[in-house]
């Protein structure tokens, strides 16, 4: 069992997510953009982190970019779960260190053998 953070800012792929997670028998906890899952690294210690791309205030980018930074979240693995595929953005994905690139919608096996994989 893990203990994932999952950050979404859409209340229903949030749902989905913490369900596939919470399915596999990992721990889930949530934030719904990139400032509230900074203070639920220190807060949670999470064993993996799965953020959304596009969020306000923070988007994931930001948010793992800002978390590489932190003692929680230096070596972390972080993975962004989004509809984008521009290769811009995944560019600047493998810049900051982000671990993984997934698209929506999601494959619940994909996402927990990535979960056993990586933790």
């Amino acid at each position: 069992m893990r203990r994932i953070l999952a950050v979404d800012d859409t209340r229903s792929m949030l749902g989905m997510l913490v369900e596939c997670l919470q399915d596999g028998g990992h721990t889930v906890f949530t934030a719904n953009d990139g400032v509230e899952a900074l203070a639920a690294l220190s807060e949670h210690c999470p064993d993996i982190v799965i953020t959304d791309l596009n969020m306000p205030r923070m988007t994931g980018l930001e948010f793992i970019d800002a978390a590489r930074k932190t003692p929680e979240g230096r070596l972390l693995p972080m993975l962004l779960l989004t509809t984008e595929t521009a290769q811009e953005l995944k560019d600047e994905a493998r810049r900051i260190r982000a671990t993984g690139w997934l698209c929506k919608p999601f494959d619940a096996d994909q996402i927990l053998g990535l979960v056993d994989q990586l933790t």
